[in-house]
């Protein structure tokens, strides 16, 4: 085998909802002052006892269902998380245990929003050289945890929420090169810390950045996988702020692209973002199969990771 392909895909969503006039009745706000900063109407949230390890597992038997694969073909788990509470066991090990797979390598990976598409690469880069055959990847974040509901410019925001995928051995490469990269010097722009841990950042630091220096990374990730910006059938941004997905998917010139906007309904999901609005994407078959689809997370540390893979 040369390289791998994602071959189903998952998700899952607590059924708590909260909607921006549930949020005016915590904080000053409003739904129109959210909508036209965010673009955000809805957004989910996970009970007290429901843990991410626990959304995850859900997401990721979903996406196995779908692959056709057995729990014991499963050798590599990857959980992309910022908001698992404990660190041992790990996430990937629980939720190894509780979809009963054998003996995989289970490992957590901490990129803050843009986790997914960086286990994704790390599992494409184990299957290519050998050590892994079928992989699970998973974003999951239980963001409400990590909030200050006092607080409206981050408070609005958030959602929980898990997607996941199966990716497995193929005989051609149906997902591309990654990109990724970091602006550490810059990397307090967006925080996860303290006691109680909260999440705090610089919006319009963000912001900048994001529109003005994402259009030309992206574009590179297109290049790095011989796509041009125009053949893409589908673009999946990680799901921020509509402020942000909407104009950097306009400058990298997708044009004929399925923009994925789910953050209208889910908000901001951080790790779970991405997969979450792709295994929506499919489910509802709005991108053909073997459409090419650009995966591209960018968040805390102003860590960013993108590929261009094939739509199982």
């Amino acid at each position: 085998m040369t390289g791998s392909r994602v071959l189903a895909l998952g998700h899952y969503q607590p059924s708590g909802v909260l909607t921006n006039e549930d949020l005016a009745k915590i904080v000053d706000t409003d739904d129109a002052w959210i909508r036209s900063r965010v673009g955000i109407r809805t957004r989910h949230v996970a009970a007290p006892d429901e843990s991410v390890d626990a959304m995850a597992s859900e997401a990721a038997a979903k996406a196995l269902a779908a692959s056709g694969l057995a729990a014991e073909d499963i050798d590599l788990v990857l959980v992309a998380t910022c908001t698992a509470t404990d660190r041992s066991p790990n996430t990937a090990a629980r939720v190894a245990a509780k979809l009963g797979l054998r003996a995989p390598a289970a490992m957590d990976i901490n990129v803050v929003c843009s986790g997914f598409t960086h286990a994704l690469a790390t599992a494409d880069h184990a299957i290519r050289a050998g050590s892994a055959t079928h992989a699970l990847v998973i974003g999951a974040e239980k963001f409400t945890d990590v909030v200050d509901w006092t607080d409206r410019s981050t408070c609005v925001l958030v959602g929980d929420g898990a997607g996941a995928a199966v990716v497995s051995a193929s005989d051609e490469p149906l997902i591309g090169p990654v990109v990724w990269g970091s602006v550490p010097q810059m990397g307090n722009a967006i925080r996860i810390e303290g006691e109680p841990t909260r999440f705090a950042q610089e919006g319009q630091t963000v912001y900048r950045w994001a529109t003005t220096q994402l259009p030309a990374i992206a574009r590179t990730v297109c290049e790095r996988s011989g796509i041009l910006p125009a053949d893409l059938g589908g673009v999946v941004l990680h799901q921020a702020n509509l402020r942000i997905i909407e104009p950097v998917a306009e400058r990298i010139g997708a044009v004929n692209a399925v923009v994925a906007r789910d953050v209208i309904d889910s908000g901001n999901t951080s790790a779970a973002s991405v997969p979450l609005a792709l295994s929506k994407l499919v489910e509802r078959r709005e991108i053909p199969s073997g459409a090419p689809v650009l995966l591209f997370a960018f968040g805390g540390n102003l860590s960013y990771a993108g590929q261009v893979i094939r739509c199982p």
